[in-house]
């Protein structure tokens, strides 16, 4: 009896969710019946923390961590920094990558992608923004919903923020990889390919095009030479040949084996890996100011591209605006709004801000504008400089001003020298903030006393940042979790989402005060929105819309469950609706949850599977240690033994 690899697959993806259902089920039974006759399940739950608690805290968080001290982190970062840090953030792997395939599918239309991701992240920037300037403490949408929601809620952001963090720098640190040997062979340094890629890449990619690399060497061709062709002359030799399946076939045939495996690493993403968590690892001060030097020179960059490419935009390029219709523009969703991520991170650095009422909203607002700004201009400039049907490759901005573009060889190699720049700026926001959510969570009892613990010299969170390194640098060396990226964006969006839902939640405890979310009612806008979008669909695109919902007859099997999200959405924008009519919902808030919400149902179905098996991964780990060990559970205790 044999069975074939997909079905085994489809076995263990089955056992894992019903594993985790299990243990999740034992401790919420477990927890349940240890609770009976002192306080119901739900309310220990969701047992929130008020602001001044929050605050009070975070300050005796210093103390009581490990290690003991008053030692606590260094106020360095004001408003210029931090809007710097928030550009250092945002623009990278999403602008230098993936804009070209998001303009391939929308056309010059994209810039209303761009526009429209835009607001969805000015909503929730707001929300964040509204939270800074009342809980001034690392931690993020953590912090946020713990105060909002509660335990357990907090606990899932911060475990989802895993996701957005960890994920996301791993696959920007295989990406700047790439580019640096990239960069490297363009200038006749080579290095080994079996320590320029990933195990994975290799492995799959020897398996998959070993006989036809083999077929092509037979006909006199060597491997060298293959390694030094362009993909267009590669492609001259057989069309299923590709500059990827050379190097991944050199290197899983040249690797040194250690017994009967070859060791086939990509270095460089560790080196840099290791290079920025040093960084990061020594202070604040010094990490500010190595990322304010490369985000202007980055800012330069994009500016020349914009600057010289002005000059050779063919308005004939943009006609016709949208070619491929609603759905072309869809398709760059994912892509798009990976451009924008990163200005939440700036959040966690609010414990060393000068004034973080002040600054850390202007910061995320500002880089946010400035950012939107210049992928719109600079979207307009490559499709006005070639036709949208030649985008879709890896590189666009250094392609516009190659041979197939306007051939200036001298920009295309400062792009990609900026590109690099980029990528770097990305790693160390991101390594920046994921330790300081750990100290966070530390600090409330979720995590080991030893990730809050503070550096007596440096004043950084250093256990959680040297574990953020290794978390990032060992993936980073081994795996290639391309086909993952999409969970970073589906975590941010649910963060988004959980942070402008809380600013409902506080919406009567924050009146009064100074708002960056004015309360606008809801009452009559939303639901009048929902009706006009909802016309103008059926209008333009009915025959489309009327497919949508009555068509199953797709022989894709897996077709009626890629459709589950959407359909979500819409009874969850019909119920929001009608919430807004009844209850009179603050305007920003919601607008920020309907468009993070529907950004994420553009992610298909097979990243939420995903996200909800990483989602059981993190209830049980909550069951198991943080429960227990949480402040308020320990409070609660020594209150009803008193």
């Amino acid at each position: 009896m044999t069975v074939s690899i997909a079905s085994f697959s489809i076995f263990i993806q089955n056992s894992l969710v019903v594993h985790f259902w299990c243990i999740f089920l034992a401790f919420f039974l477990k927890i349940k019946f240890d609770l009976v006759g002192k306080k119901s399940m739900i309310s220990s739950l969701f047992r929130k923390k008020s602001i001044a608690q929050i605050q009070a805290d975070a300050a005796a968080g210093f103390s009581d961590a490990e290690g003991g001290g008053e030692t606590s982190l260094r106020r360095s970062l004001g408003t210029f920094d931090l809007t710097m840090l928030g550009i250092a953030a945002i623009i990278g792997a999403g602008i230098f990558t993936m804009v070209g395939q998001a303009s391939f599918n929308g056309g010059p239309a994209v810039i209303v992608l761009f526009i429209f991701a835009a607001i969805a992240c000015g909503f929730a920037a707001l929300c964040y923004a509204e939270f800074a300037s009342k809980i001034p403490i690392a931690g993020s949408a953590y912090t946020y919903s713990y105060a909002s929601f509660g335990e357990l809620v907090a606990w899932i952001i911060g475990w989802d923020l895993l996701v957005e963090y960890a994920i996301g720098n791993i696959a920007v640190a295989i990406s700047w990889s790439d580019y640096f040997t990239q960069l490297l062979k363009v200038n006749n340094v080579d290095i080994p390919a079996y320590f320029t890629m990933d195990y994975l890449s290799a492995s799959r990619g020897f398996a998959d095009n070993h006989e036809l690399v083999q077929s092509v060497l037979a006909q006199g061709q060597t491997l060298e030479g293959l390694g030094r062709m362009t993909g267009d002359q590669l492609v001259a030799i057989s069309d299923k040949l590709n500059p990827s399946v050379v190097e991944a076939y050199s290197a899983w045939t040249s690797a040194p084996q250690l017994g009967r495996f070859p060791i086939i690493a990509d270095v460089p993403a560790l080196a840099i890996v290791v290079l920025i968590t040093a960084l990061v690892y020594v202070g604040i001060r010094e990490s500010k100011i190595a990322s304010n030097i490369m985000v202007a020179v980055k800012l330069g960059i994009i500016l020349l591209v914009i600057g010289v490419g002005a000059l050779y935009v063919n308005t004939e390029n943009w006609r016709p605006f949208a070619p491929n219709g609603f759905a072309g523009l869809t398709a760059g969703v994912a892509a798009v709004f990976f451009a924008y991520i990163g200005f939440d991170a700036l959040s966690t650095t609010a414990e060393e801000c000068k004034d973080p009422y002040k600054t850390l909203p202007r910061g995320m607002i500002y880089s946010l504008l400035i950012c939107t700004v210049l992928y719109v201009v600079l979207a307009l400039v490559l499709t006005g400089m070639v036709s949208y049907k030649v985008l879709n490759v890896g590189d666009p901005l250094a392609f516009v001003f190659g041979p197939q573009g306007v051939n200036l060889p001298w920009l295309s190699g400062i792009i990609a020298v900026s590109a690099i720049v980029a990528m770097a700026t990305v790693l160390l926001v991101f390594q920046l903030g994921q330790p300081r959510l750990w100290m966070a969570m530390s600090r409330d009892g979720l995590l080991p006393k030893i990730f809050s613990s503070i550096h007596p010299r440096f004043r950084t969170p250093w256990f959680s940042t040297i574990v953020t390194g290794f978390m990032v640098a060992i993936p980073a060396l081994f795996m290639n979790l391309s086909e993952v990226t999409n969970l970073s964006v589906i975590g941010t969006l649910f963060a988004f989402t959980v942070v402008c839902a809380g600013v409902l939640v506080k919406d009567k405890e924050f009146a009064g005060s100074k708002r960056f979310v004015p309360y606008i009612n809801s009452q009559f806008i939303v639901p009048a929105l929902f009706i006009l979008i909802a016309g103008a669909l059926f209008y333009f695109n009915g025959e489309a819309i009327r497919t949508f919902f009555t068509d199953y007859t797709s022989k894709e099997e897996a077709a009626f469950y890629h459709k589950i999200p959407y359909f979500v959405f819409v009874l969850f924008s019909v119920t929001m609706a009608a919430l807004c009519f009844v209850k009179r919902l603050s305007l920003i808030p919601v607008l920020g949850v309907m468009c993070c919400t529907y950004l994420m149902t553009e992610l298909g179905i097979t990243n939420w599977i995903r996200f909800g098996i990483w989602m059981l991964v993190g209830f049980a780990v909550y069951f198991i240690y943080s429960y227990r060990n949480s402040k308020l559970h320990k409070r609660e205790e020594a209150a009803n033994e008193a």
